[in-house]
């Protein structure tokens, strides 16, 4: 093996390896927006239940 397959081989594992942590970097941001979407939406289901319950007691 010569100089020249050394480094080709050396740049192609860098290359593999500088990879992997891009594609969990956007494993992590899509699980945190999916977690902060859940978040977002509760308030809105509370305030949904809120009005419910506000109608429910002025239309007895």
């Amino acid at each position: 093996m010569g100089i020249k397959d050394q480094f080709q081989d050396k740049a192609q594992e860098l290359s593999e390896r500088a990879k992997r942590p891009m594609g969990n970097a956007k494993d992590e941001a899509s699980e945190r927006a999916s977690q902060a979407k859940g978040r977002s939406q509760q308030p809105h289901e509370r305030r949904d239940e809120a009005e419910d319950r506000f109608d429910a007691d002025y239309d007895a």
